[in-house]
């Protein structure tokens, strides 16, 4: 093949991909951008808007101030964000002291202790023996029930422990000979040098909790200790207008009742997908460094 065949190949074939991803652009985003144009929608209009409207029709904030303003939902955002910081925390935090303690060869039974972690993966408890633990432990109607389970992710675990096994062992022993305890080794030179494994088990965790739904409906029996999952299938599953239509006698909203339910329930998928496509640009960043880009550091 000649070179101005491999060339225009080359243009053939990379034209080809483009245009695939932007096709997986476009039907990953036109759906979210349909929610959010019916959301700032007139009420009025929404009827008439297909799923393809990606532009609201007579820009309104009603959706917004309505769902803002309603006490189930404040309350389900605050207790979802407390689950979802609180829980992913703990998560990356025991995540990597565990896979720092087994990647080090020297641990005593470390074969033993890996293999339990792959049986946790094989041999899952099922939900009613999940069940009887939590009310055991007296965890029933607490967040801890929706917090502490899988609090190590056995998948996320292996992926740590491979990362900790690259790290160059003269790295470790320079640390060693500075004085640092194995606490110190972890946080001033392993973790840094980790970070893209750290900010992907960092997003699973977070996108986890925040989405997570079955459990608090389960063993959270106290509605105002609900996420915000619960309260959008309740609100988008179940029909429930009732409790934020009736927000307009507190409020003094005379137009809650003219709200649409599909506005509202645009508008209340948009509010739980929102705050995780905030996080993702934060950490995206840490994606495209490579493991060894802290040693560059002085």
């Amino acid at each position: 093949m000649t070179r101005a065949n491999s060339t225009r190949f080359e243009r053939l074939e990379q034209t080809i991909i483009v245009s695939s991803l932007l096709l997986m652009v476009v039907v990953t985003v036109q759906p979210i951008l349909n929610l959010l144009a019916i959301s700032f929608s007139d009420s009025a209009q929404v009827p008439g808007m297909s799923g393809l409207a990606v532009v609201p029709r007579g820009f309104s904030l009603d959706v917004w101030t309505l769902l803002i303003a309603n006490p189930e939902v404040q309350r389900g955002l605050l207790n979802s964000l407390f689950i979802t910081i609180t829980g992913t925390i703990l998560n990356v935090t025991f995540t990597a002291l565990m896979a720092w303690a087994l990647s080090r060869p020297r641990l005593p039974g470390r074969r033993i202790l890996f293999v339990f972690v792959l049986a946790t993966i094989v041999f899952e408890p099922g939900l009613i023996p999940d069940y009887f633990v939590v009310r055991e432990l007296g965890l029933l109607n607490t967040y801890w029930a929706v917090i502490l389970y899988k609090l190590v992710n056995a998948w996320y675990l292996i992926i740590l422990i491979r990362f900790f096994e690259e790290v160059p062992g003269e790295l470790l022993e320079a640390a060693e000979l500075d004085g640092a305890n194995a606490f110190q080794t972890l946080w001033k030179v392993v973790l840094p040098l980790t970070m893209p494994a750290l900010a992907t088990i960092t997003l699973f965790y977070l996108v986890y909790h925040w989405n997570e739904f079955l459990r608090p409906m389960i063993y959270l029996n106290d509605s105002s200790m609900h996420p915000l999952q619960v309260v959008l299938r309740k609100f988008v599953l179940d029909g429930d207008k009732s409790s934020m239509v009736g927000l307009a006698a507190m409020s003094n909203y005379q137009g809650a009742a003219q709200i649409s339910t599909r506005a509202l329930n645009a508008g209340m998928i948009m509010l739980t997908i929102l705050p995780i496509l905030a996080v993702y640009p934060l950490i995206l960043k840490f994606f495209t460094k490579g493991t060894m880009s802290g040693a560059l550091k002085g």
